[in-house]
């Protein structure tokens, strides 16, 4: 992950940090606390765990993201947000609400519904 040395606003930073097809949704799947590598795999559709190495990697340098590791065999990771992450959790949650009202406005809701994500009906 590259962040821009020569900025003109604070936002670019965060776009820096969050930028890519994985971030976001691995901030929004660590919404409820601890989780795993696998948990993690599990849960985001297509992201192989190469990747998500990497991204978990990049947030935690960012302060966005730790890890905790037990001792013993076999190794366990769990993975969780700090308290930066949890604030840009915030902004997350927030990202997730503007798509799933775009999604209901263009009549996309097959996903919402396979994934049990709720949305209001749309009236009329």
């Amino acid at each position: 992950m590259i962040i821009r040395e020569i900025r003109n606003c604070p936002l670019e930073i965060v776009h820096d940090i969050i930028k890519g097809k994985w971030k976001t949704m691995i901030i929004y799947q660590l919404k409820n606390g601890n989780a795993s590598l696998a948990q993690l795999e599990r849960e985001i559709d297509q992201i192989t765990q190469k990747m998500l190495l990497q991204h978990l990697r990049e947030l935690q340098s960012c302060g966005i993201v730790d890890k905790i590791k037990t001792e013993g065999y076999p190794l366990h990771v769990e993975y969780y947000l700090t308290k930066r992450g949890r604030r840009l959790l915030d902004a997350v949650l927030i990202m997730q609400e503007i798509g799933i009202e775009y999604m209901v406005e263009l009549g996309q809701t097959e996903l919402l519904d396979r994934k049990g994500i709720p949305y209001p009906q749309k009236s009329g």
